[in-house]
């Protein structure tokens, strides 16, 4: 597709500084920008390199001038490249139809709008909406219920009455709905607890590739809406994230603690079990979450703790070698004092 600079401008309600009947046909980093590709910049540095580049015009947020490309200036240039991208990167179109090789129950409802791709296995009473993609060895086992315009990377599997919201994209490899870690220890034996509850993913959520999410033991596992979760995270049985959380990729969160709205989890965080993480609040990469944190809070380290706290003993940590050279310092004039050299 090619668009002028005038077309991109006016869909992304932002001002054209220079030529807008240039014609742009792609769109790439400034580094990898060539003739004909709208690049963008967010920062002076980022500027001049975008515009010393192939690019043909910049999507800039801020009091950038040009004498040598135009620019589209908008209110904030990386939620304009969300914007844009699609019209440049179109999502591959998967026409309605079950394959040859794919398995239906009887009893499954499938809207005629979906896709069924190869080896998926479709259980009994299970529910799919309008224009649900499922690319292939995806195993989605009874009663499970999907929403609309839902996609299932290859090789997800979905445990018997998960329910998938509308707009979700699952990618490959995760498992939802798998069994909590429940076991109760009766007779020198860890004997199981069966898991009979279920997970419920809420409208616009997307999961990354070979995350697992258990379903509760009694109740729901629940996640919220526009809530996105990175490679790699398990989500233990009884856990409710609410809205529009980010999880990075590597966590894990123990059974029936509660997340609620917009917080963000970095990569490699442990949460203890039965805990609150209050609205919008951030724990830091590597942290291990023992206490509940409240709501804005933001903590660091392990034992996770507020990060002013953390950084002022980890600045203190930086000056032991200095302090213990000069405690040593010390030690020797007071030995000095105590006991002087004879004469």
């Amino acid at each position: 597709m090619s668009y002028t600079v005038s077309q991109l401008a006016e869909q992304l309600q932002g001002d054209v500084l220079g030529d807008g009947s240039v014609r742009i046909t792609g769109f790439a980093a400034a580094a990898q920008a060539r003739a004909g590709d709208l690049t963008f910049a967010e920062k002076a540095s980022y500027f001049t390199t975008a515009e010393q580049s192939a690019a043909s015009a910049v999507l800039v947020s801020g009091d950038f001038t040009s004498a040598t490309k135009p620019l589209i200036r908008v209110s904030n240039a990386r939620v304009a490249v969300a914007r844009l991208l699609p019209l440049f990167f179109p999502p591959e179109t998967e026409f309605p139809g079950i394959h040859p090789s794919a398995v239906v129950a009887p009893s499954a409802r499938l809207d005629p709008s979906a896709h069924i791709g190869p080896h998926c296995v479709i259980g009994e009473n299970v529910k799919l909406g309008a224009r649900c993609v499922l690319l292939g060895g995806n195993h989605v086992r009874k009663d499970c219920v999907l929403g609309d315009d839902v996609v299932l990377h290859p090789n997800v599997v979905l445990y018997p009455r998960t329910q998938v919201g509308n707009r979700v994209i699952i990618h490959a490899g995760t498992v939802i709905g798998s069994d909590g870690y429940g076991y109760v220890f009766d007779q020198g034996r860890h004997l199981k607890m069966l898991q009979v509850g279920q997970v419920i993913i809420h409208d616009d959520v997307e999961i990354g590739a070979n995350a697992a999410i258990d379903r509760g033991a009694l109740g729901p596992t629940l996640i919220g809406l526009g809530t996105k979760i990175d490679n790699l995270v398990h989500v233990a049985h009884n856990v409710s994230f609410g809205r529009h959380n980010l999880i990075m990729g590597q966590c894990g969160f123990a059974g029936s603690t509660t997340l609620e709205d917009y917080c963000v989890i970095a990569s490699q965080s442990g949460i203890a079990g039965h805990l609150t993480i209050g609205a919008q609040a951030t724990v830091g990469a590597k942290s291990g979450v023992m206490r509940d944190i409240p709501p804005q809070g933001t903590v660091l380290g392990i034992p996770a703790q507020p990060d002013k706290q953390f950084k002022r003993q980890f600045i203190a940590q930086q000056q032991l070698p200095d302090l213990l050279k000069r405690m040593r310092a010390l030690e020797k004039e007071m030995a000095a004092l105590k006991d002087p050299p004879a004469g």
